[in-house]
């Protein structure tokens, strides 16, 4: 068994509806590698006029160049998450480029992996000011246009974390708990105004942020032999997900999350969960029960 399957090529998530964004602007913090980068991509596929934004200027330029190819009007503008000032610097560049936005995707994160009894403050204080206090400050700073116009997409990445406990990945699995709650909140708080705020919830897919912890380990083995489908997943299995949440057919869908995991969630014991021949664990039960 692989690790995963390189993504699918670019291309219409609904090929009935191949624009079903037009019109639309979308921006994607976290959005030049990995899940952001793939979301970008398909929001920008559907018709959005996209701004993947991430901390490095390179990658940023070398996203926009990428995502961006087929759009007239562009933003290359890199933003820190842990600081409110230049997401609002973002905003305003964002409004000043397009006169718009109309979806926010919160995809930036860091993981660690670490024995907790050897997690400093600082980490623990870094991971939690990108992956949910960076989620807060856009919500809030994109938040007002948003309410003002009386329309909005806001999707938060969460993870299995949000749910389960992830081992020696404390730090972590608190602070995307935390955006689902927060994605709650904000979606009871402001759908009376017209903006939706629901998460998205990628199961197992190896990125840039999680390859060097995954590949070629004794975890990913576990992991895979907890999910249904016997595999990781495919950044292009996300698209479809995220631009229903972005689209107006979403529009009586809000504080709720959408999990793409390959049922790993919906799994208690798996069909052979120890990877064992099936006729030797079947023979395993016969033997109890005798």
């Amino acid at each position: 068994m692989t690790a995963g399957t390189p993504p699918a090529a670019r291309g219409a998530v609904f090929p009935d509806r191949p624009d079903v964004l037009r019109g639309r602007v979308a921006v994607v913090i976290g959005g030049t590698s990995g899940i952001g980068r793939a979301i970008a991509a398909g929001l920008a596929d559907a018709g959005a006029e996209v701004v993947p934004t991430s901390r490095r200027d390179e990658a940023v330029r070398a996203a926009v160049q990428e995502v961006c190819a087929s759009q007239t009007r562009r933003l290359s503008q890199a933003v820190d998450v842990a600081s409110r000032d230049s997401i609002d610097r973002l905003r305003d560049g964002v409004l000043a480029t397009f006169g718009r936005v109309d979806i926010l995707v919160n995809a930036a994160g860091i993981h660690l992996r670490q024995e907790s009894l050897s997690v400093s403050l600082a980490q623990w204080n870094e991971v939690l000011a990108i992956n949910l206090s960076g989620t807060f400050l856009a919500c809030q700073s994109f938040a007002p246009h948003l309410l003002d116009r009386g329309w909005g997409r806001i999707i938060n990445i969460a993870s299995l974390g949000s749910y389960v406990g992830l081992y020696e990945a404390t730090a972590y699995s608190v602070s995307k708990a935390g955006v689902l709650a927060l994605t709650r909140c904000l979606g009871a708080e402001w759908a009376a105004r017209g903006v939706c705020v629901n998460a998205l919830v990628p199961g197992v897919f190896v990125t840039p942020i999680n390859r060097r912890l995954l590949e070629g380990t004794p975890r990913l083995q576990e992991i895979l032999l907890r999910t249904p489908m016997r595999r990781t997943g495919r950044l292009s299995e996300l698209v479809g997900a995220a631009l229903f949440l972005a689209s107006e057919s979403a529009s009586f869908m809000t504080g709720q999350t959408i999990v793409v995991d390959g049922g790993f969630l919906a799994a208690g014991i798996t069909g052979n969960p120890y990877g064992a021949p099936d006729n030797d664990a079947r023979a395993a039960d016969e033997e109890a029960r005798e």
